[in-house]
């Protein structure tokens, strides 16, 4: 029986790429400075601090922006 199904891919994150998470806990602008098979390293551009996670982000777009975006 065919019904609908939704998929999910892990984000391939790339060292040097600049992201903007949308929501959550870690949202806002981040620097990827590190990744291998399970954690990825994102660097605030504003403070500079690091922090290292198990990987987490899926692909919802891409788009042109301001970046780093200064929060309100």
């Amino acid at each position: 029986m065919q019904t609908n199904v939704t998929v999910f891919s892990p984000y391939p994150f790339v060292i040097g790429e600049k992201i903007n998470i949308s929501q959550g806990p870690r949202h806002g602008d981040w620097i990827v400075t590190g990744v291998d098979d399970k954690n990825v390293t994102l660097q605030c551009p504003v403070s500079g601090k690091e922090f290292s996670w198990a990987r987490f982000c899926y692909t919802l777009e891409t788009k042109v922006q301001e970046w780093p975006n200064k929060p309100l």
